[in-house]
């Protein structure tokens, strides 16, 4: 058995047991925060499925956005992290074909341009560096814009997530508007994501207050994130808003507890890329034609809209 192959499975597994095992079973209505979905993504959470309506074989060729390609460009290569669970990438039950809203976004775009698209899963961490080895041609895993990144790596936005918080319903906590607030907490997050990033830069806040650092707790697999909180390893979830709400909404005994930062969120490109514009006309066409909006809502993520696609822009601030 290949590694890919075992990676899948172990994916596919993982995502398994978490929904298997589910008892609440919560759509993400569209709350006074305006991040609730709608449509099919609430239909498939009531019956506990990951959502399949097809919204993008229909999508048809923009002449103007593929134009606006390198020329001779007829295929590429993305790379995706497989994050167990939706609306990120899984596998559908057949355990071998990929689904999520990374996944349609990039599709759809590739149909708008007219070009064939390659799907390569790789662990979150790895795709950023593999960007400028010509491994991908792009990576498509809710990758937030921020000013670090923008250094090193181009973006096209498609949507508007970002960092928030999660725990057990019988904790006390109930908003983090601080990270001092965390002081003494093992808090655990994917590893090499912008979480563990901001987590790590300000541990030393915790020193400065006169109190104890909190511990980050690194996993590759969000079913071993939820394992660590349930189990009582770690005490908190720092993670996607858009992943969190999904998680709660099928998990029993965890809750939600707020945005803590909005992020821009986009495909990823080496320095430089000649691809950015193709890939905003073709954002900004979807959008248009309300393909965009189907997306959002197969997933339940309506809240994330955006209402043009950018090219690497500044970081948001609070």
């Amino acid at each position: 058995m290949s590694t890919f192959t075992r990676t899948r499975n172990r994916y596919f597994a993982t995502f398994t047991l978490l929904t298997s095992a589910t008892l609440l079973l919560t759509a993400c209505g569209s709350g006074s925060d305006g991040t609730g979905g709608a449509g099919t993504a609430q239909a498939a959470a009531k019956a506990d499925k990951i959502p399949t309506t097809d919204v993008v074989s229909v999508v048809r060729k923009d002449e103007a956005a593929a134009r606006l390609l390198p020329a001779g460009t007829t295929s590429l290569t993305v790379g995706v992290s497989i994050s167990g669970a939706p609306p990120g990438t899984t596998y559908l039950t057949d355990g071998k074909t990929l689904t999520g809203q990374d996944v349609d976004f990039a599709n759809a775009v590739a149909k708008t341009l007219g070009i064939k698209l390659k799907q390569e899963s790789a662990s979150f961490e790895a795709i950023l560096p593999a960007l400028d080895s010509g491994k991908y041609d792009f990576g498509a895993s809710n990758f937030g814009v921020t000013d670090e990144r923008r250094r090193t790596i181009d973006f096209v936005t498609y949507i508007n997530d970002g960092q928030g918080f999660a725990t057990r319903a019988d904790s006390k906590l109930s908003k983090i508007t601080e990270l001092t607030q965390l002081c003494g907490l093992n808090v655990a997050t994917a590893a090499g994501t912008t979480f563990e990033a901001t987590l790590e830069e300000n541990n030393k806040a915790c020193a400065e207050a006169g109190k104890k650092p909190y511990k980050v707790q690194t996993y590759s697999e969000q079913g071993a994130i939820w394992s660590s909180l349930q189990q009582g390893r770690s005490d908190i979830v720092m993670s996607t808003i858009n992943g969190l709400r999904y998680a709660v909404a099928h998990q029993q005994g965890v809750k939600f507890l707020n945005e803590f930062h909005r992020l821009d969120v986009g495909f990823a490109f080496e320095k430089g890329t000649k691809l950015a514009p193709a890939f905003r006309a073709a954002v900004n066409k979807l959008i248009a034609d309300g393909t965009y909006a189907k997306i959002l809502d197969k997933w339940g993520t309506t809240g994330s809209a955006i209402e043009t696609s950018r090219i690497s822009p500044p970081e948001l601030k609070d």
